[in-house]
């Protein structure tokens, strides 16, 4: 077959789509409909998630399943936005990581409200100027982030959702060579996941801990003798050319994000749990709160202690395990905690990051 008649095969196919998405957006615009008048949440994350892992279930390739997630999260973004305008607050300016792991997780139709703080994210979904707001819990080399473990503690805010992001740290600056950098700036863990590489190749520059990643962009379209590490995101916002690329000092540098917002999810079969729990100070405390979750045969993801800021030495416990918090197998492993816990609060059950 000639190149001609293989395009205008794909023309035709690209007309057929065009005319079939439409179509299902005329339908969710009708959903919308159904749901304001019901008074139901328009936005339900478990439907998405059974609608996405059901297509990649179904495709027989040649495209993989990372391809269909991403199409799909765009037509479920933009549909979204047709019942009504869906806004997500993270932290901010624009081009930090944070924010492109809620662009990665609610598409490019949503309205992005970035903030200066974790704590103002938390707030903007608190008085309801925000449906959904994204944070950053942990990072694989640095460790985990306590000004969203300290916010959780407080909040009322569920967890529903989480992404896992690979970061991959890029050298922007307007200077043509490593050595005219004379200052390299950046948010504190950035600088902290490049300390080797910076250690070899720019030992002569002065490091500056700024807000953001994305500040530090700002900085660097500034000044040519200043370099920033930022995100490939940041790159294209702000044109700035790239002195290196990859230079986070572990090739597997991951971040793990967290979705929060008012309402708790259903179940949808390959799901999270978290907690917060306080123990008495005493010998097998925590011996006796682990016991109920090996018993149930629960895998437990995560365990993180967290001073309570009331009383010296006293301790919360972050806790994530699989499942759903309405499996009878979960019911009956919390409620044998909360037998042998001062406090639990259950923080959300949600869709685990694929």
């Amino acid at each position: 077959m000639h190149f001609d008649e293989w395009r205008a095969r794909i023309d035709d196919i690209d007309r057929q789509l065009l005319r079939l998405l439409n179509e299902r957006a005329e339908i969710a615009v009708e959903i919308g409909r159904a749901k304001r008048e019901a008074e139901t949440p328009v936005h339900v994350p478990e439907r998405e998630h059974e609608i996405v892992e059901k297509l990649v279930r179904l495709n027989g390739g040649p495209l993989p399943g990372e391809a269909i997630r991403a199409i799909w999260r765009e037509v479920l973004s933009a549909s979204r936005t047709l019942q009504r305008p869906f806004r997500v607050a993270h932290l901010g300016p624009v081009a930090t990581f944070t924010h492109l792991a809620a662009l990665r997780h609610f598409g490019a139709s949503a309205e992005y409200l970035p903030v200066r703080g974790i704590h103002e994210v938390f707030a903007e979904v608190e008085r309801g100027r925000a449906d959904a707001g994204v944070v950053p819990i942990e990072n694989s080399t640095e460790g985990v982030v306590n000004h969203t473990l300290d916010r959780l503690i407080d909040s009322e805010l569920l967890i529903c959702g989480e992404i896992q992001l690979e970061v991959h740290h890029y050298l922007l600056s307007r200077a043509r060579e490593l050595a005219e950098v004379k200052q390299v700036v950046s948010h504190p863990q950035a600088l902290a996941q490049c300390r080797g590489w910076l250690d070899e190749n720019l030992a002569h520059a002065q490091t500056v801990e700024v807000g953001s990643t994305a500040i530090a962009a700002e900085r660097a379209l500034e000044d040519p003798t200043v370099a920033a590490i930022a995100s490939e995101l940041a790159r294209r916002l702000h044109g700035l050319p790239t002195l290196r690329e990859r230079i986070e000092d572990l090739a597997q540098n991951v971040t793990r994000f967290l979705v929060v917002g008012a309402r708790a999810l259903g179940a949808t079969g390959r799901d999270k749990t978290s907690i917060l729990l306080s123990i008495k100070d005493e010998v097998g405390a925590l011996y006796r709160i682990l016991e109920p979750l090996a018993q149930g045969r629960i895998n437990l993801t995560k365990i993180e202690s967290r001073p309570t800021r009331r009383r010296p030495w006293e301790y919360v416990f972050f806790v994530d395990f699989e499942g759903h918090q309405a499996d009878p197998t979960i019911q009956g492993v919390l409620g044998a905690l909360r037998e042998r816990c001062l406090f639990l609060k259950i923080l959300g059950s949600y869709p685990a990051a694929v």
